[in-house]
């Protein structure tokens, strides 16, 4: 039977998982707008739009970086 701090591991290792996807999104909605504003002005933009959308994404590799941490850490 699991004891309390299983839990508390467990839901730590979700909300870094959880409140990193959540800013990721925030983030990729305010470079998405902008990025597709400034391609209907030029289109030569495009590359440089897709890689400042693609950024914020590394958000969440750190993240699930932290949470395998949190769980690996719990288990010594």
């Amino acid at each position: 039977m699991a004891d309390i701090s299983t839990g508390l591991i467990a839901i730590g290792a979700g909300l870094a998982i959880g409140l990193s996807a959540i800013a990721a999104a925030l983030a990729e909605q305010t470079i998405g707008a902008a990025a597709v504003g400034a391609m209907a002005e030029k289109d030569e933009l495009f590359g440089k739009g897709l890689i400042l959308t693609v950024i914020p994404e590394s958000l969440v590799i750190f993240g699930l970086v932290v949470a395998i941490l949190i769980i690996g850490l719990a288990a010594h």
